[in-house]
């Protein structure tokens, strides 16, 4: 799931640039400000409960995921995974709510993936752990680099990255469209050199989104943002780490089906 542009401001006229879901525009205003903030504890303990939730879900995706029997993915993972994009968008509209919407959507999204985990790691035995290994690793090592300013997140970058983000977004949706029709883009799933370059910068873009949530947490906090950030805030790093793991499962299928 791509995840394209977000402007968010914190009541004092501080503007906040960073990326969450596919197409998604969080409110200018996100409430006034008061004793009940955004805190670094509060955000971390949020996206560890929407983890675990997310881990919960794909637990019962994989379970009912028949793949060894019938190798595509069930008729229901589609009513599934568009009930979780009605309630991310519910949240990108109702952040307030975050708090109760973040849960379902965590849950809803885990069972896509266990369902999508199953298929994979029927056709490629292992992929799954090395998938799970991989994005764990990549949301390490940009965590440090942006918490030792390796890397800083300006205006600039913020905006590479979401201009790359929004192209890759337009190219799913135009791949989509396309698969309507009976073509496909080669893109996507070939396995040759372009194929897995092309999954390697969309991994690359993935990566950095989460420079831009790590960003909105640290800007929320100062910003002393309302207390229910705290749960939209991991919201986004959520889709974002989803997002990651989901082309790293992608590129590993492509460097394996040679």
């Amino acid at each position: 799931m791509a995840n394209p542009v977000l402007n968010r401001s914190f009541g004092n006229s501080r503007t906040i640039n960073s990326g969450l879901d596919a197409g998604f525009q969080v409110p200018t205003d996100v409430g006034p400000v008061t004793d009940d903030v955004m805190t670094f504890g509060g955000s971390i303990r949020a996206s560890g409960i929407l983890l675990a939730l997310v881990f919960a879900g794909a637990a019962v995706g994989w379970t009912v995921t028949d793949a060894e029997v019938t190798p595509q993915f069930p008729g229901w993972l589609i009513f599934v995974l568009l009930g979780a994009l009605v309630v991310a968008i519910v949240t990108i509209f109702r952040p307030q709510i975050a708090r109760i919407t973040g849960p379902i959507y965590a849950v809803a999204e885990g069972a896509v993936l266990g369902a999508i985990t199953r298929i994979y790691e029927v056709a490629f035995e292992g992929i799954a752990l090395q998938a799970l290994l991989a994005t764990g690793a990549t949301v390490l090592v940009m965590l440090v680099l942006w918490a030792t300013r390796t890397i800083r997140v300006t205006d600039r970058l913020r905006s590479v990255v979401l201009g790359a983000t929004v192209a890759v977004f337009a190219f799913y949706l135009i791949s989509i469209v396309m698969s309507l029709f009976g073509f496909s883009a080669p893109l996507v799933w070939d396995t040759g050199v372009l194929g897995i370059g092309f999954s390697l910068v969309v991994i690359a873009i993935a990566a950095f989104n989460l420079l831009l949530d790590f960003d909105l947490i640290e800007k929320g906090v100062a910003a002393r943002a309302p207390a229910y950030m705290d749960w939209y805030a991991a919201f986004g790093l959520i889709v974002t780490i989803v997002w990651l793991y989901l082309e790293i499962l992608r590129l590993l299928a492509k460097l394996r089906s040679d």
